[in-house]
This record gives C-alpha cells, sequence and structure tokens, in this order.
C-alpha cells in the first residue's frame, strides 16, 4: 500500500485556519466580556435607581406622615377649644409624639424641657410653648439684653428693626451692605428676620445647638466643654404670643390699670366668685369702697392704678386660690390681644431671668418652685407667694411690668417623620395659633436641611432596621 504523503501546503492552510479559529475565540471571549460588564454595570446602576426610588417613597411617606401629625394636632387642639380649655398647652403622652405610626411611616414632635439644665440627655417630645419665650415685638431693650449670647449691638438692631420712625442709630447699616437692603421699621414677621440684623451671626443666633433640636448633639461642638447645650438667641424669642383680651363670654377683661373705668365690672365679678361680704372687703383695699353693684350709696370709689395684674394681686388682700378664679378676667392693657406676656409655667430660667434683671438665681428658684409645687400652678399669683419672703425686690421688679401670664395660645410642632426601614428624613415646623378660637396654622418651615435631630438612640435602631430591609 502506498502511503499519501502531505504536502507542506495543506499543513499551512490547517494551521491558518486553526490561527483564524483562535482569533474568532479571543474576539467572542471579549464581546462576551463586555456584553457581562455591560449587564453588570446595568444591574448595578438599576440597584442604585431601585435604592433611589425606595428613599424617594420613603421620603413621601415621611412627608404624608408629617402630614397626618398636622392634621392630629389640629383636632386635638379644635377639641381643646370646644372643651373650653384653650390657653393651656396640650400635655401628649408618649404613645401620642414618640415613633406615631402613620401607615409603614413614622412621626416624632421635638420639643424642649424648660425645667431642666440642657445638657446631652435624650430628647424631649411633646409641642413646644411659643408663649415661653420673649417676643421680638414687644420685649423691652433692658429685657432683652439678658439674652444668653445677646450684645448690645443686637439688642439696638432689633429695637431698630421694628421701630417705625426709621431714625436708630444701626438703620444706616443696612444700606452700606452689598447688595444693599432697607431696615424694615415693622414689626418682625418672623424669628429668622434676625439673620438680617446687624450685629447677628450663627454663633450668637444658634450657640452651639447647630440643628435647633435642643440637645447638645455628638456632632455638635461644646464650645465652653461644660457638657451643657448653650443655645443662642433664636432659641429664645418668638413673635407670635398673644392672648385674646376678652373674657370667656366675650366681653372686654377689667383693665387694672383703669379701675375707676371698671369698677363696676369689678365689683360683679368678686361679688359673683366670693359673696357680696367679701367682695366689698377686696374693693375697699382697692380702694373702690361703695362700687359693687346694688350697694347702698356712701363711700367714695377713688380706685387705685395697678400696672399688672400680679401688682393687683399684691395690693387686694386677696389669697392664691381667690385670685385664680378671676385672673383670666384681668388685664392692664387695652385692645384686643395682649402681646408678649410671658407663661411663668413653662418659661426656661434663662427667659425668666430677662424678666428678673438678669437675676439667674431668682429664676432657677422660681423654676424649682413651679416642680415641686405643680398644683399651685393655677395662676401667677403663685409667684408671690414664691417670692414675697425672701425675694421681694424680685416680685416687685416682676410686678411693675405687664409681663407674666399662666396661659398659651401659640404651639409649635416640630415634627421629624421617617418613612419605611428608617429612610426619607424629613422635618418641618409648623406654629399653631389658637387665639382666634380656632386653630391656624401661622408658620411652616422646613428644617430637614439642618441634618438629624432626633437623637443617636433612634437613629441606631432604625438604621438597624434599614440595614436588616436591605
Amino acid at each position: 500500500m502506498r502511503l499519501r504523503e502531505k504536502s507542506p501546503a495543506s499543513g499551512f492552510a490547517r494551521s491558518a485556519r486553526r490561527r483564524r479559529a483562535g482569533s474568532v475565540l479571543v474576539i467572542v471571549l471579549w464581546i462576551a466580556f463586555g456584553l457581562v460588564s455591560l449587564a453588570l454595570y446595568f444591574a448595578n446602576a438599576m440597584s442604585f435607581e431601585l435604592r433611589a426610588a425606595d428613599n424617594r417613597v420613603s421620603a413621601q411617606a415621611a412627608d404624608q406622615a408629617i402630614e397626618g401629625a398636622v392634621r392630629y394636632l389640629n383636632y386635638l387642639l379644635a377639641a381643646q377649644i370646644s372643651n373650653g380649655s384653650n390657653g393651656v398647652l396640650p400635655s401628649l403622652e408618649e404613645p401620642l409624639c414618640q415613633a406615631v405610626p402613620v401607615g409603614e411611616a413614622h412621626y416624632w414632635l421635638i420639643s424642649r424641657d424648660t425645667n431642666n439644665p440642657i445638657g446631652p440627655g435624650q430628647l424631649c417630645f411633646g409641642l413646644v410653648d411659643e408663649a415661653a419665650k420673649l417676643n421680638l415685638n414687644s420685649a423691652e431693650g433692658d429685657t432683652l439684653i439678658w439674652l444668653p449670647r445677646m450684645t448690645e449691638d443686637l439688642t439696638q438692631a432689633i429695637l431698630d428693626w421694628r421701630d417705625t420712625n426709621g431714625n436708630g442709630p444701626t438703620v444706616i447699616y443696612y444700606a452700606m451692605q452689598q447688595p444693599a437692603y432697607q431696615c424694615k421699621c415693622d414689626l418682625f414677621e418672623t424669628v429668622d428676620e434676625l439673620r438680617l440684623l446687624y450685629g447677628a451671626d450663627m454663633d450668637t443666633l444658634l450657640g452651639e445647638d447647630a440643628n435647633r433640636n435642643g440637645v447638645l448633639d455628638a456632632a455638635e461642638t461644646d464650645d465652653n466643654q461644660n457638657n451643657l447645650l448653650d443655645p443662642g438667641v433664636l432659641e429664645y424669642c418668638t413673635v407670635y404670643s398673644r392672648e385674646p383680651n376678652t373674657q370667656r363670654d366675650g366681653s372686654a377683661r377689667i383693665n387694672v390699670a383703669n379701675l375707676n373705668g371698671f369698677a363696676a365690672q369689678l365689683g360683679s365679678l368678686l361679688a359673683t366668685n366670693f359673696g357680696a361680704a367679701r367682695a366689698d372687703q377686696i374693693l375697699a383695699t382697692v380702694g373702690l369702697a361703695g362700687s359693687r353693684p346694688g350697694r347702698a350709696p356712701g363711700g367714695g370709689a377713688t380706685g387705685t392704678r395697678f400696672t399688672s395684674p400680679l401688682a393687683f394681686y399684691l395690693g387686694s388682700g386677696m389669697t392664691a386660690a381667690e385670685f385664680a378664679l378671676i385672673s383670666t378676667n384681668l388685664t392692664a392693657t387695652e385692645g384686643a390681644y395682649v402681646t408678649g406676656r410671658v407663661n411663668v409655667n413653662t418659661a426656661s430660667a434663662a427667659v425668666l431671668a430677662c424678666l428678673l434683671e438678669g437675676d439667674v438665681a431668682v429664676a432657677e428658684m422660681l423654676v424649682n418652685y413651679r416642680q415641686s409645687n405643680p398644683d399651685e400652678l393655677t395662676s401667677i399669683a403663685w409667684v408671690a407667694d414664691a417670692l414675697r419672703q425672701n425675694y421681694p425686690e424680685a416680685l416687685q421688679t416682676l410686678a411693675a411690668r405687664d409681663v407674666l401670664t399662666t396661659q398659651s395660645y401659640q404651639f409649635t410642632a416640630d415634627v421629624a417623620a421617617l418613612g419605611p426601614f428608617g429612610r426619607g428624613y424629613r422635618r418641618v415646623k409648623f406654629v399653631f395659633d389658637t387665639s382666634s378660637g380656632s386653630p391656624v396654622i401661622v408658620y411652616r418651615q422646613d428644617l430637614t436641611h439642618l441634618g438629624w435631630a432626633l437623637g443617636p438612640e433612634v437613629r441606631q435602631d432604625w438604621l438597624l432596621a434599614g440595614t436588616q430591609h436591605d
């Protein structure tokens, strides 16, 4: 048998075919690698899109939770008004202000503890009483100057900003700015207008509370290393505090600064609550003998002018229990509303010290007294009982001006919310005003940009929930 010899040409052809097949394989592998890479890229992009969509859904759920909180608070305040309890700070139990579920979202109402020094402890939850602050539109300069971090320049700027005359020493400052702007020369509409004023900077306005939640957080700087939060001016100021200057039946309150003009009304009020004999005693004490309706003529009624309801209490000889029955019927000003009174039952020691010419010791004593005697806080008479013996000068300072009340008609709801699995953090502040007889939202401010405000415990719990979901 004759063997067929392989020609060199045929071997070369087979080798070329193998090389071509190998090249095609490499190309196919590169194409496959590219397709796999492209698939992985799009899969990763879709994963981010899914996470972003999840966050957007959670954020919308958090927004709806905030709206739900507002609706609930509006209902709560309306119910309180209909029950005849308008003027009282609503007390919310824990289930109604902490991690309240709205669908799969939850909300919190961030509040303040005005009875204790503000340390790095846990947050306080509930509503914030605007009457526990100084009103920028009515507080005098010698009161504002005692606020923490307040300066003389900023105090003068506040007075000039609201002065309609427009001739204050700081007015020219605003025309020199770039861009220039005018001094308002009118009342403050929001507390944040302070940012525009001469002498105001973020350290003065915010202090150590960068996220404005009333707690010294880990990310905030404790400038003086005292382990306590030292807030700025914004924490202690408001523009909303006012109360209706009317009695429950809608009639004008009795003006103790003009008792001669209200002698008959005062006599009738006293007789209705305490009887004729006791009414005559009180009227005689305040210089209105013979002024009670139905009393036999005789005895001139000259009357005494009192600078405030507290001064009237001190000069009337009434007991605290008696004064509590008529205190909401008294005023020392005219007009439809009384603006800027400070609720002595809820104000912090820092605010009370401003009313006491900077006497922090007396202010702290008042805070301690109201904590120890919660059943006595039915009227401002408890202030006299607390100060009369050991601090008579401080008592006279408070009585000299109509600056105290135990009623509140404006409340801030600082609502923070999380969507499902702890995502979509949102925070919005609302101010409710009930002084007109129905709850009205007079201010809304988004505070989400200030960052996390619910403390480390809530963050850890909900971060864990979100991680488990992933």
